[in-house]
């Protein structure tokens, strides 16, 4: 299998990658997208770390931009770095991109804003690099209909698009790994998602 597979995302090869969530980028969504985009990212992030999957988070221009929003911060393993992304594309900046490699992963599992800039060239930069990206379509957001057409450009360049539920189901893969996620977890499910 290489890292271009399409077939079922492998939990033991991803690793969730949380890019830009931050109050300045938040506030040029519609505010009743907001809370359910930080919601699901960090049901995301909590599941990740329920099946021991690496986190990369970024937070672009932190001088100026601020860093992560707390919420998800707080869902970070212990002494994470929020990596200080000053190119769109994630995979152009060298501490990032050794980050990237660190994991041993090949499979990276992108949220976060803006969908058509930065969750868009990541992807992109990620797979020339030879990695299978797999962007969450209600895990992202850009201000309509900027989302839309980032999703668009992405599938057509043949990148996955899924939701939060799908890579839930692709990352556990059986009943009993549900069950163990679901009791570590120990949280409802995002408002509007069922399992």
């Amino acid at each position: 299998m290489t890292a271009k597979d399409t077939g079922v995302v492998d939990r033991n090869r991803s690793c969730l990658v949380v890019i830009d969530v931050q109050a300045y980028f938040l506030t040029k969504l519609p505010l009743h997208e907001r809370g359910p985009l930080v919601e699901r990212i960090g049901w995301l992030m909590n599941a990740a770390r329920a099946l021991d999957i690496p986190i990369v988070a970024t937070a672009e221009d932190i001088a100026t931009n601020g860093t992560l929003v707390p919420d998800l911060a707080t869902r970070l393993p212990e002494g994470a770095t929020i990596f200080d992304k000053m190119i769109f594309g994630l995979d152009r900046q060298d501490d990032i991109r050794a980050a990237v490699q660190a994991t041993g992963r090949d499979t990276f599992v992108l949220t976060g804003m803006e969908t058509d800039v930065c969750v868009a060239h990541s992807a992109l930069g990620l797979a020339a690099l030879g990695h299978h990206a797999v962007v969450i379509d209600d895990a992202c957001a850009s201000p309509p209909p900027n989302h839309d057409h980032g999703l668009r450009r992405l599938r057509d360049a043949g990148i996955a698009v899924t939701s939060t539920k799908g890579i839930y189901y692709e990352w556990v893969r059986d009943l009993a790994t549900h069950r163990r996620v679901k009791a570590l977890m120990n949280a409802p499910v995002p408002a509007g998602m069922t399992l």
